[in-house]
């Protein structure tokens, strides 16, 4: 296997202890927030290239909020590492129970190409924290920031614990093919099966990041304008390639009338009358990507929008009326600048709607009645929720984001990163003396034994809760 001697090198650095200090984890950390701020203009120009991504985007999704959990993760390292003492029965009062965090020892993390820094540094940023050594393949779809990340991010970290590795599927295949302590997967379900199977040949923990069709509940009482306003950002933020984007609006054919003139109006406020010519609007990563979108567009009718240019990769805001959910557009995660709606009766019929489906990565409910989000929320299941916004959510550290079911597997974000890459490792230290305490539980056996043996190890069951 080409990559045996990588991770073998690697797991002796792990080995001798080399990753564990406090001192260590946070010179390598210091070393990521000088990658960002040395490297932010290629940053810029690399994702500019290989997707159009608007430079206000780039800096936003790929270096703010990469400084953001950089920051959170030093400032708090020190309390994060510390052992956590728990709660002892009466035999074991004077001896000391704890979880030690130990990391894993050397993972793998495989990133996507649509946010090509954040979904690589920000795995890797807790990954570090926890004491780790990692292997980190970035996607070659992205080319320039994979080239990027791949002659650059060495000269800040230490080689002997971490590396990039480059290549396509079949590179990537023959990685997964090494024994790993834990992979971190960022991507599509499909290829999410595959690391997971891979994975499982090792008994490989994993945290898989997928996607799928995000859904968008607009009630009759809401704020239209505001609606289309957040919504279009959310939908057509970074050409529509986002994981979390709304997928898809489920609304009344009321509400579908009454949103199309205000969705009109935002995507002519962000992008003017020919979003071709903004500089703001970004375009499809690859041709393969294009053309699978374009074929799309045939679901439905064309609301707003439409318009397509295979030479730039450049795909018009759009948005689709009267979207069946026989579709092809709604068989599949868009990942791209199109909104179908789907009509509803009514917000039961919408709940019916998404439960139908695989539990997606994120969920939308606006309405200007709390009541009605909150039953989008208690009656539904997703990996994230946002209620009266799009996207926002994840830029919050103090909240985990992950999947559940078709949508992934694990969470992470801020100290729940660090957690992920964490094996927690439950200690107990008791004293060689007060061996008198022990007898009960030795044989030969009896009854006045099991009754001193209940009395010191027994739970006892507490008062009823109400949940308010």
């Amino acid at each position: 296997n080409p990559y045996a001697g990588l991770v073998s090198h690697l797991r002796a650095s792990w080995l001798s202890g080399k990753t564990r200090p406090m001192e260590y984890r946070m010179a390598q950390l210091e070393a990521l927030g000088r990658f960002l701020d040395d490297k932010k203009q290629e940053i810029l120009e690399a994702t500019e290239l290989d997707m159009g991504k608007p430079s206000f985007e780039a800096y936003f999704s790929e270096i703010l909020l990469c400084k953001n959990e950089l920051n959170v993760t030093l400032n708090n390292l020190c309390h994060w590492m510390k052992d956590e003492h728990v709660d002892k029965n009466l035999v074991m009062q004077l001896d000391s129970a704890f979880i030690r965090k130990d990391p894993y020892g050397v993972v793998l993390i495989i990133a996507p190409w649509n946010y090509p820094i954040h979904l690589f540094l920000v795995p890797l940023i807790g990954a570090i924290a926890a004491g780790n050594c990692v292997i980190i393949k970035p996607s070659e779809i992205s080319k320039n920031t994979e080239r990027l990340v791949a002659e650059t991010l060495g000269c800040y970290l230490d080689s002997d614990c971490f590396a990039v590795v480059t290549g396509g599927v079949q590179e990537t295949t023959r990685l997964l093919e090494n024994k790993f302590d834990y992979i971190f997967f960022t991507g599509s379900p499909p290829v999410g099966r595959i690391v997971m199977t891979a994975a499982a040949k090792h008994l490989t923990p994993v945290t898989l990041e997928l996607g799928g069709k995000n859904p968008c509940y607009v009630s009759d009482a809401c704020d239209v304008t505001n609606v289309a306003r957040r919504v279009a950002w959310g939908r057509f933020f970074n050409a529509g390639q986002t994981c979390i984007a709304p997928d898809y609006l489920l609304c009344t054919l009321e509400m579908q009338e009454k949103l199309m003139p205000a969705l009109r109006e935002a995507i002519t406020e962000f992008f003017g009358h020919n979003p071709k010519e903004s500089p703001d609007f970004g375009r499809i990563v690859s041709d393969k990507h294009f053309q699978r979108i374009r074929a799309l567009l045939g679901s439905g009718r064309v609301a707003i929008g439409g318009q397509t240019d295979e030479a730039e990769r450049y795909i018009a805001p759009t948005v689709l009326a009267d979207v069946q959910p026989s579709d092809p557009i709604m068989q599949e995660e868009i990942f791209g600048p199109v909104l179908p709606i789907v009509v509803v009766a009514n917000m039961d019929e919408a709940i019916d709607f998404i439960n139908a489906r695989p539990r997606p990565l994120a969920l939308y409910a606006f309405s200007c009645d709390s009541k009605v989000v909150n039953q989008v929320l208690e009656r539904t299941s997703s990996g994230g929720f946002c209620g009266n916004d799009t996207l926002m959510h994840v830029t919050l550290t103090s909240l985990p984001f992950g999947g559940i079911g078709n949508s992934g597997l694990g969470k992470y974000h801020g100290k729940f990163t660090f957690d992920t890459f964490t094996h927690q490792r439950g200690c107990l230290h008791r004293s060689m003396g007060l061996e008198a305490l022990n007898a009960p539980r030795y044989p030969p056996y009896t009854q006045q034994k099991l009754g001193l043996l209940t009395a010191a190890f027994e739970v006892k069951r507490r008062g009823t809760c109400t949940l308010l």
